[in-house]
């Protein structure tokens, strides 16, 4: 996980390595000033000495002039290295997640991406500065100050050697104690974010069923099991701070003590003893930051791992060496396919598919509710890989074509119709983003998409609001058509995408392709009869296997199921 990470630190090293250099140098001005300060009280002030005073206080001064500058840039790299550690993890990310397959994706909730790009990656920048400066200056600290109290008094240094020792087995048990609970609470950020997901998506159903008191009962549910989660760590961390204080306030007492009799006795001078004060805060401040290190580490090191996850998930569908990089024709051949998409042989989604389809064929693909038909036609743009079995496009295993190549071939235009923000020609140059004016236009024509745009004020520069809100389900569907039509395909699969269409503009769009487009190969999946029964042919599946392959006619002889879908849409069928 480690090693994953700091991969990406980048162009980010230089800074990271400066920083520590510069905590160095300022811990080590900065653990000289006690000791000039006894040299000041021993040597200048108890003497009377002024010249003495002014001299070593002037060199006090330029110690504390560089610690200080030191401390200036160690801060101002530390910031930068972490800030630039977090936008290489973010970029990294999201350049991962681009080269997912739809198998891939279906590892990770969206809410649970969402939650690694925020507060995951948050988690990291800030323990990543704390390592850089925090966990760099105190045990420099830590060790400098024992060095320094070493050479004062050995016998009054053995306190802090006991003090480091009791609060390290203090902290070391905390920090155990703490991981499981904040590991839990991390987690449990990604169920809020779906319940903060679902509610605000679904914002216009919620409010339709009066639902509003049940979701804000939901989401605080949600945040109070993440609230107890975080409690539960803190009650153990709050430890930290009294055992700080009890140590804190021993070893000033004891120093004060001991100390007071070895000035009697003349073995310490009053100026060592006040240095030794200051090397006791030095340290057991060291070691209340390494604390504050460690809870930040603890907390992040799950944030560490959900990253790590996604970063180092290898993508299941990739380019072979040598990739083909032509597509001569739409036609289309699934040979012996057995699919699952949780990639288990023995829970099969499509089972011994065997299927041809001509170039410029027009195929309908009808059949009940989870009958794999969306799975089906995933297959020839390569969203998901076969289990066995080969799909191939223009005589060739699809698995053997360059990726962009194929899907720029194959137009699909999936279940759930997307559009994001911007004006309708930018969304719709996703297919081809060298399209013309016209080029545009004649596409939505043939979409019938056209004809509402049209009477947009500002037509086809009209934004649209992200996921298409501003416009109708039919009026998004008729988009996300053009825009596919746009890529110019060689094959062109509509995933029930006129369900939201009127009979009639749904008529329109089928005479339009088949007048228009007969060159391009169409796969139409519908729920009604109407939307293929004009196909060449129509492919009758029924829980992951095709049971039936013709036409219209052929198949009221011969399918039960496409007769008795055919006589419950029809008005001789409800008589």
């Amino acid at each position: 996980m480690i090693k994953t990470l700091f991969s990406h630190i980048g162009e980010y090293k230089k800074s990271t390595l400066i920083s520590p250099i510069f905590i160095v140098i300022e811990v080590i001005m900065e653990m000289l000033i006690p000791t000039l300060m006894a040299y000041i009280i021993d040597y200048g002030l108890n003497r009377g000495d002024m010249s003495f005073t002014l001299k070593v206080g002037g060199c006090t001064l330029v110690i504390a002039l560089i610690s200080l500058t030191a401390g200036i840039l160690a801060g101002k790299y530390a910031s930068y290295a972490s800030a630039g550690f977090a936008k290489n993890l973010r970029r990294a990310m999201f350049s991962k997640i681009q080269q997912y397959s739809f198998t891939n994706i279906d590892k990770f909730s969206t809410a649970g991406l969402i939650t690694r790009f925020t507060t995951d990656v948050n988690n990291i920048q800030m323990s990543f500065q704390l390592l850089i400066r925090a966990f760099c200056r105190a045990p420099v600290m830590l060790v400098v100050a024992m060095f320094m109290s070493f050479l004062i008094s050995p016998r009054l240094s053995v306190i802090f050697l006991v003090a480091v020792l009791f609060l390290s087995c203090i902290l070391a048990f905390i920090m155990f104690g703490v991981h499981p609970y904040f590991s839990r609470a991390i987690r449990k950020y990604d169920d809020l974010n779906i319940n903060l997901q679902e509610n605000i998506s679904g914002i216009r159903v919620v409010k339709s069923f009066i639902r509003e008191k049940y979701e804000t009962n939901k989401f605080k549910k949600a945040t109070k099991e993440l609230k107890e989660l975080m409690l539960k760590g803190e009650r153990m961390i709050v430890f930290i701070a009294p055992a700080m204080q009890l140590t804190v306030f021993s070893c000033i007492l004891l120093l004060s003590w001991l100390g007071a009799k070895m000035i009697v006795v003349g073995d310490l001078t009053t100026g060592q003893l006040t240095s030794l004060f200051a090397y006791t805060t030095n340290i057991l401040m060291s070691l209340l930051m390494i604390a504050m290190v460690m809870v930040n580490v603890v907390l992040s090191r799950e944030s560490g791992e959900r990253i790590a996850l996604v970063l180092n998930e290898e993508p299941s569908i990739k380019n072979p060496k040598n990739p083909v990089k032509e597509i001569k024709n739409g036609d289309i051949e699934f040979k012996n396919v057995n699919f699952s998409y949780s990639n288990n042989p023995k829970v099969l989604n499509l089972e011994n598919i065997n299927l041809k389809i001509n170039s410029g064929q027009t195929i309908g693909i009808i059949g009940g509710t989870g009958s794999s038909k969306s799975a089906l036609v995933q297959l020839i743009p390569r969203l998901y890989d076969v289990i066995s079995g080969e799909v191939l496009v223009s005589e060739e295993n699809v698995k053997n074509y360059d990726i962009k190549i194929l899907r720029d071939n194959v137009a699909m235009v999936l279940q759930k119709n997307v559009l994001f923000s911007g004006t309708i020609k930018e969304n719709l140059r996703w297919g081809n983003k060298d399209a013309t004016d016209s080029q545009i236009e004649h596409v939505c024509k043939l979409a019938q998409a056209d004809e509402f745009i049209q009477r947009f004020p500002d037509k086809y520069d009209t934004f649209i609001e992200r996921g298409g809100t501003n416009v109708s389900g039919g009026q998004r569907q008729r988009l996300c058509i053009a825009r596919a039509l746009l890529k110019n395909p060689k094959i062109l699969i509509l995933d029930d995408s006129t369900s939201a269409v009127d009979t009639k503009t749904d008529k329109l769009i089928r005479n339009a392709f088949k007048n228009e487009i007969p060159h391009i190969t169409k796969i139409i999946i519908g729920q009604r009869i109407s939307s293929i029964i004009d196909s060449d042919k129509i492919i009758v599946m029924d829980e992951g296997k095709i049971v039936n392959f013709g036409t219209h006619e052929e198949l009221l002889k011969s399918s039960q199921i496409y007769r008795e879908i055919y006589e419950s849409q029809t008005e001789g069928g409800a008589k």
